[in-house]
């Protein structure tokens, strides 16, 4: 009789678990995430981006080669939700071996970091270009970029740190992911004010 009445609360629970998940789903289907001015305010968003970087020049060819062989059938989000998976999976196995960023990585886990994020940079350059190239180019796929970067900033701050060891320095550690985060929080605040997003010399 015991086991029965176990059974039977354990299967309670796991309905009452059930109702509670779908009664939470249905009241966030009712919900919108963005209010209609949000919206509206998207909608007329046009992109604009300038650049005075040092870098641009020598990496411009590079990504104009490389969107020429995408094929015009792969969609620009694609492209970046791709690059962003091979960011954060390299960052992963980095941190696998090094949980808490004090003992030394194998080396071949830096080098594939530094591909993974080298591909993810390159993918997340040339994804506005196939959109304009495709002629799929939207504010919303503006604004599901940004947020794959702002996902990757945090594993790219990981990967720097722990790629230096410095777990053993926690202050620093706090420091670089801090600089990290503050860094891309505004430069997309500035581009919020101004409308137009600007790298440096050295971005």
């Amino acid at each position: 009789k015991s086991e029965k009445r176990e059974e039977s609360a354990t299967t309670q629970e796991s309905d009452d678990v059930t109702r509670w998940g779908k009664m939470a789903l249905l009241a966030y289907r009712d919900k919108h995430i963005l209010s209609a001015q949000q919206l509206r305010k998207l909608s007329e968003h046009k992109y604009s981006c300038f650049s005075v970087s040092l870098l641009d020049p020598l990496l411009q060819p590079w990504w104009n080669w490389l969107v020429a062989q995408t094929p015009l059938w792969l969609a620009p989000n694609l492209i970046t939700i791709v690059g962003l998976i091979l960011n954060v999976v390299t960052t992963l196995i980095l941190i696998f071996y090094s949980p808490n960023g004090v003992e030394a990585p194998p080396r071949w886990t830096c080098l594939l970091c530094a591909l993974g994020l080298f591909i993810y940079q390159s993918l997340d350059s040339i994804d506005g270009k196939q959109a304009r190239r495709t002629n799929t180019s939207s504010p919303l796929g503006e604004l599901f970029d940004h947020g794959c970067d702002s996902i990757s900033t945090v594993f790219v701050a990981l990967s720097a740190c722990i790629s230096c060891q410095l777990g053993h320095y926690p202050n620093w550690l706090f420091f670089q992911c801090f600089c990290a985060i503050a860094l891309f929080y505004c430069a997309h605040w500035q581009t919020y004010v101004s409308g137009t997003m600007r790298f440096s010399e050295l971005m």
